[in-house]
């Protein structure tokens, strides 16, 4: 090839890839093409790259999609923010592919850019791409510009604005269900460039015909734009045009139409203010709660904590509680579930008396649930009922439970306890830690759960930290040491464990007395995973410990290991010789 010809090398690979039967080949060409351009230029990259690339447009989904991405970034390459509406071309050409993923993407990449463009270019060139896949034949076109009129909109003259609505308008009634499903999704982003004169005569029309669409699919993204239209109308507008709406949809006959309000109904709230959702929106609330459809009561339990907090204490006690009763022993666990994730939260809104007598016997109705995710919420959000009504009353009504759950056939919920234990612990005090909970977190030692008696360990260590050394010698580092003659080498192990993370807390004195001596025992276990583990716990127990206590009886325990059979411990033990020699040096 000659020194002529060279630079026409980058794109005549490029064409002979994209020509290539193999997908992945094609794929890789896509993500170079910043490399491409690079090596060709800006303008060769404007006349001979971009051109070929928008003639390109019937690869495989897997390829279009990395080109709409890629040619999202692209405007470096062109020569800046005054070529970038040479890309305008092949995005737009990606838009009326028939696969959504790829469409949404080149709409992505096509707000990228408009975004940056000048407002020339955005009047010449943007707003005639927009207008052109508005009219678009195939319905593909059609759903990708609705993603467009918030870009071209602001910078447009006052007629191609008055064009701009007109278009939108004819686009929230075209036949395609798919096209009035995009024009409702992206009416919101819309209606915040548009002037507010035009906003409560055009575009609040466009609303209510979309509110009124046969199709579902539809009116069930109108409930999206619900919130987002009532932050830009003025109070009274509010409630005047999106209340009634809410009411409205709160009963429409298409139960995904009501899940999307109970989904939405806090952002609804917020948008009307707190005199409307008293009044008319705590009876549709309360509807939702009691949906005849699952989907829609597990959305509605959801939101009762965040809806609450925008009630009076009296109005939440009076219309929400008797919901919540009911909810709490609602047929579908998902149900109960998702009530049980946000219903410890009501107890900071309601207070304590009421949470005593209205709150407490959900809760403990909730924690006796048989469906071990339902329990699971419930015990991970104790705090906030502890911070209302004392540990005294948490004790005496929710701790039997709990001691209950610390027991379950499910082990997560076993694994939750573990760690709200320590927690527990410092709010309950050492008497009551002692009496109630401290042969459970022995117990959980020799689980046959892995995952449960490491949490294990590390609760004892938690719980070391919280009493002190001096607790922990007394009530825990006994019943660990008698494990060490378990039968069952895991537990054995666990032991092990056990010290490793005690020992920081118990210090040296205790680490060296009590701890070291039954470690440098189970180097002689018969098991090799024993001592490996071994090795690896007297390498981080050198720090700790005096130097003459590494020199007398941790050296000639690793040295004993070195040479032990198994090629395992003799790494450890080496790798642990090697450490001590290295702080031996560095001291």
């Amino acid at each position: 090839m000659s020194a002529v010809d060279e630079p026409l090398y980058p794109i005549a690979v490029l064409i002979d890839e994209l020509k290539n039967d193999d997908i992945q080949l094609r794929l890789n060409s896509i993500r170079r093409l910043s490399t491409i351009a690079r090596a060709l230029g800006e303008d060769r990259t404007r006349k001979e790259l971009i051109p070929f690339l928008s003639e390109n447009s019937d690869d495989d989904d897997e390829v279009l999609l990395a080109m709409a991405e890629e040619l999202g970034v692209f405007i470096p390459y062109v020569g800046g923010i005054e070529h970038a509406y040479v890309l305008l071309p092949p995005l737009e050409a990606l838009c009326t592919v028939e696969e959504t993923c790829v469409r949404e993407k080149a709409v992505e990449s096509l707000c990228r850019i408009g975004s940056q463009m000048r407002e020339s270019d955005l009047v010449e060139s943007f707003v005639p791409l927009v207008k052109r896949l508005s009219a678009g034949e195939w319905f593909a076109a059609r759903v990708s510009a609705c993603g467009l009129f918030h870009v071209a909109y602001p910078t447009s003259t006052d007629a191609l604005k008055a064009e701009l609505r007109s278009t939108y308008s004819q686009l929230c009634q075209d036949d395609m269900p798919m096209v009035r499903r995009a024009a409702a999704s992206n009416l919101g982003k819309f209606a915040a460039t548009v002037e507010a004169t035009h906003l409560k005569a055009e575009i609040m029309t466009m609303f209510d015909d979309l509110t009124k669409d046969d199709q579902d699919s539809v009116r069930l993204l109108a409930v999206e734009g619900c919130a987002s239209l009532g932050k830009l109308l003025e109070p009274n507008d509010c409630v005047a045009r999106i209340l009634p709406v809410i009411i409205d949809f709160s009963q429409d006959k298409s139960w995904r139409v009501r899940y999307m309000v109970a989904n939405q109904l806090y952002e609804l709230c917020e948008a009307v203010g707190p005199d409307s959702t008293r009044t008319d929106l705590v009876p549709a609330y309360v509807r939702l709660l009691r949906d005849n459809e699952a989907e829609v009561r597990i959305a509605a339990a959801g939101k009762v904590t965040k809806f609450c907090r925008l009630l009076s204490p009296e109005i939440s006690i009076q219309h929400i509680l008797p919901c919540v009763k009911e909810l709490s022993t609602d047929s579908s666990q998902h149900v109960r579930s998702a009530l049980a994730s946000v219903i410890m939260g009501m107890a900071p809104i309601l207070g304590k008396d009421s949470t005593i007598e209205h709150l407490l016997p959900i809760f403990l109705s909730l924690l006796k649930d048989e469906f071990p995710d339902v329990r699971l919420n419930i015990i991970s959000k104790l705090d906030q009922v502890n911070q209302v009504i004392g540990i005294d009353l948490l004790s005496q009504s929710l701790l039997p439970a709990i001691v209950e759950l610390a027991e379950d056939r499910h082990w997560r919920v076993r694994l939750a306890i573990i760690e709200y234990i320590p927690l527990l612990a410092s709010q309950l005090g050492v008497g009551f830690f002692d009496d109630k909970l401290g042969a459970l977190c022995m117990q959980w030692l020799q689980d046959k759960v892995y995952s449960i008696r490491e949490a294990a360990a590390n609760n004892l260590k938690r719980l070391a930290e919280e009493f002190g050394p001096e607790w922990a010698m007394q009530h825990i580092v006994p019943q660990v040491l008698e494990m060490v003659a378990n039968s069952h080498y895991l537990h054995r192990m666990m032991v092990l464990r056990a010290i490793s993370l005690m020992a920081p807390v118990l210090g040296s004195d205790i680490t060296c007395s009590k701890l070291l001596p039954v470690v440098v025992d189970a180097s002689k276990d018969r098991v090799p995973n024993i001592k490996f583990n071994v090795a690896k716990l007297l390498q981080s127990l050198i720090p700790i410990v005096d130097q003459s206590v590494v020199e007398k009886t941790i050296r000639p325990c690793l040295v004993d290991l070195s040479e032990d059979p198994d090629v395992d411990v003799r790494f450890f033990a080496n790798q642990a010789l090697h450490s001590i020699d290295t702080t031996t040096m560095e001291s």
